[in-house]
């Protein structure tokens, strides 16, 4: 069992055959958390989620994220512990908040129901669970929309949940803080990315210097440089058609994502590093665990299994061309994809496979972890903060410090 784990964590060399897939582990729900050091041991109420941190805080306290995104709306109601956090409560939804924006500009009606139906249940579990601080985020659906302010008034009114619309370098920044403790600390350069349902953001990240704490050597990310591409699987699915994609479809799908990509240019300076094999993916999003669930054949989604799974690009290609070339149906059939994706997960397949194109990469590494878990380092570091200037004021000092976190991305 210990070599099976051990294998599973190593980053598998270029072209060499398929990843092994973890054996013998416990199931875990999608939502729940687990480790990516070793993995947590599952088992009610709650898990950790290995999120670096400055400071354990005091177990009463309890966070919630909540992330409206134009597909999905995911909660997580979590309490700091030790390096990670203790997972109390958890929910996701895919809403379509984003559904025929991309004709009409604004969010329906129908669309706007569902997610309140959803938000409802959020706030409910944010009241059940006693939370003390929280964030609540909205993302591309709602910057675009000309009705997206209008409707998180409504959403205020409805639900008491207030959320604030996120810049896209916001968006990236959460998504690098959420699973940078996957990259390999060993590469020279990692490409994150979160492939969403209107955007797509990206950032480039260098290793940063290593710092000795109390659970051992740690190595910071900086942050090179990012970019938010208005492309996601939902308004791609639209615009190409997502139920039956053939071969020429899906090509054109991976020109149109190339010729947003290569507007870019090389803002971090890094292009030849991945060129010389010395870069690694990182990939958060519903695409990416997608894959990785289709690639190990599991009979239903295993976080578990899935989060911090190391794939070559090989893998990858061959996982896309099988979800292209299945029907409708039969992607729907699939466990880890199912009705609600089947005609977006192809589309979302296209944009990784246009960011292989630009920026060549053998190994992609897999985060079932993103804005949600960025949010919660967040709120700690903000508790952190608070307590810092409390005892501060009781000692006659001032003790203000710069936010904790990755550094907020610039293009270079």
């Amino acid at each position: 069992m210990a070599n099976r784990r051990r294998n599973r964590r190593r980053p598998p060399k270029p072209h060499n055959g398929a990843a092994r897939a973890p054996e013998g582990r416990q199931d875990d729900p999608p939502e729940a958390a687990s480790s990516a050091e070793p993995p947590a041991l599952p088992g009610p109420p709650a898990d950790t989620r290995p999120i670096a941190r400055s400071r354990q805080s005091l177990p009463q306290e309890r966070f919630a994220a909540l992330d409206l995104g134009t597909n999905n709306c995911r909660l997580l109601i979590a309490s700091p512990r030790g390096r990670g956090f203790r997972v109390f409560d958890a929910f996701s939804r895919i809403v379509r908040l984003g559904e025929g924006m991309s004709a009409s500009g604004a969010l329906s009606e129908a669309a706007m129901d569902r997610t309140i139906d959803a938000l409802q249940i959020c706030a409910e579990k944010i009241a059940r669970r006693s939370v003390t601080r929280q964030r609540c985020i909205a993302t591309q659906a709602c910057r675009a929309a000309s009705n997206g302010a209008a409707f998180l008034a409504r959403v205020r009114d409805e639900t008491g949940l207030d959320f604030e619309i996120i810049t896209p370098a916001e968006e990236a920044r959460l998504s690098v803080t959420g699973c940078a403790e996957l990259l390999d600390a060993e590469a020279k350069a990692g490409l994150i990315f979160d492939i969403g349902g209107g955007s797509t953001e990206i950032s480039w990240v260098r290793p940063g210097e290593k710092t000795e704490t109390r659970g051992g050597a740690r190595r910071a990310v900086d942050v090179a440089a990012w970019t938010s591409m208005p492309i996601g699987v939902v308004s791609l699915s639209e615009k190409f058609g997502g139920h039956e994609l053939s071969r020429e479809g899906y090509d054109e799908v991976v020109s149109f994502v190339r010729e947003a990509l290569a507007q870019f240019g090389d803002p971090a300076g890094l292009q030849e590093l991945f060129a010389a094999g010395d870069g690694h993916y990182l990939g958060t999003s519903g695409t990416v665990t997608s894959i990785a669930g289709v690639h190990l054949g599991l009979k239903r989604y295993r976080r578990d299994a899935v989060d911090g799974l190391w794939l070559n690009d090989i893998e990858v290609r061959e996982v896309t061309e099988r979800l292209r070339a299945m029907s409708y149906d039969e992607r729907a059939d699939e466990p880890c994809i199912g009705v609600e994706r089947a005609d977006l997960v192809v589309c979302g397949c296209a944009i990784l496979d246009a960011l292989l194109y630009e920026w060549p990469a053998t190994r992609i590494r897999v985060a079932d972890r993103g804005l949600r878990e960025g949010i919660l380092v967040g709120l700690a570091g903000d508790q952190n903060r608070a307590r810092g200037k409390k005892r501060g004021r009781r000692r006659g000092q001032r003790t203000d410090r710069p936010g904790a976190g990755a550094k907020p991305a610039e293009i270079a």
